[in-house]
């Protein structure tokens, strides 16, 4: 009789442990981002600063990609909890566009919200000569790293302007801070970036030489078979140098997870990021366009049903 109380107390005990350790295990959210001299990456670090204070057992790390493509191929593989996108990779993937990176649909990956704009920013050396479009023939231009969302927008404005590649004396394809760096060094005229405006690698080009922006027409706009693209403007006195309003593009940013991620760790992912927008603003400017009205709207994929739980409790679905 004892024998037997003393062994069903020891599988008690030993059930009791077990459950604990499952619920004591950590919660790991790993945020996929950017190049560390883009805007995705220091947004990416505040969020996972967000997380690790106020997701009870988080374990969070960030790691710098090579942006869309690249991060919504690891969060279908269970690589990655969380990572920025441009909503016209997010769309490619979710219909398996082969030729933008993506040899099946991805059919894990989830929305958590849209956020700010990319803002199409061709940035080139005073000295080339090149102010237009047109002006682009010839030269020698870096357009982002090979089917990044960046060099997948170069394609599509070039394409709706008239251009290819082949119409470049030279095409790198290099991420931000690489190109910034030949121009720099007289080994590139001009550079293509799709980013938040006030980017780093942009001020530090702007600082060192005096640099000409890139007008993209809004006929060009009009052209592009992408309702992701829209006509927008960079603003005069963005950059070191630059005194007028420039024309140009613009693509909204998503945040996207995957299916596997739970709804509650998704719900507290969502509901942070909009408790601490002032804090997200301050790590890059670029996040102070992120608003609860607009986090909805116009997804090119299902929302996680965590997040799609906050925001019922907002009042924004």
């Amino acid at each position: 009789m004892r024998l037997t109380k003393k062994i069903s107390l020891f599988a008690a005990a030993a059930a009791i442990t077990a459950s604990t350790a499952v619920l004591a295990a950590p919660t790991f959210i790993n945020v996929l981002t950017g190049g560390t001299s883009g805007v995705y990456y220091p947004i990416g670090v505040a969020l996972s600063q967000l997380y690790s204070n106020g997701i009870e057992g988080s374990k969070t790390s960030v790691q710098a990609t090579k942006a869309s493509v690249e991060n919504l191929n690891l969060l279908e593989a269970g690589r990655g909890e969380l990572a920025f996108a441009l909503g016209d990779s997010v769309a490619d993937a979710w219909n398996g566009v082969e030729d933008a990176g993506f040899k099946a649909p991805l059919k894990k990956i989830r929305a958590i919200a849209g956020t700010y704009p990319n803002y199409i920013q061709i940035v080139a050396n005073a000295e080339s000569g090149i102010k237009t479009l047109e002006d682009l023939k010839g030269k020698r231009i870096s357009v982002g790293a090979p089917k990044s969302g960046t060099e997948l927008n170069a394609r599509a404005i070039f394409e709706a302007a008239g251009l290819s590649y082949k119409d470049m004396g030279k095409v790198e394809f290099l991420p931000y801070a690489e190109s910034v760096e030949l121009i720099k060094n007289r080994q590139l005229d001009a550079t293509l970036q799709s980013s938040g405006l006030g980017m780093a690698a942009i001020r530090d080009l702007a600082s060192t030489m005096k640099i000409s922006f890139v007008s993209i027409p809004a006929e060009v706009t009009a052209k592009i078979d992408n309702a992701a693209y829209e006509a927008a403007t960079i603003p005069a006195g963005t950059y070191d140098g630059q005194d007028a309003d420039v024309p140009t593009v613009a693509i909204n940013n998503i945040l996207v997870t995957h299916e596997g991620v739970s709804d509650e760790v998704a719900y507290q992912m969502t509901k942070l990021m909009f408790d601490n927008l002032e804090r997200l603003g301050t790590a890059h400017s670029a996040a102070k366009d992120i608003k609860l009205e607009s986090a909805t709207k116009n997804l090119p994929i299902p929302l996680h049903p965590g997040a799609e739980r906050f925001y019922k409790e907002a009042g924004a679905l």
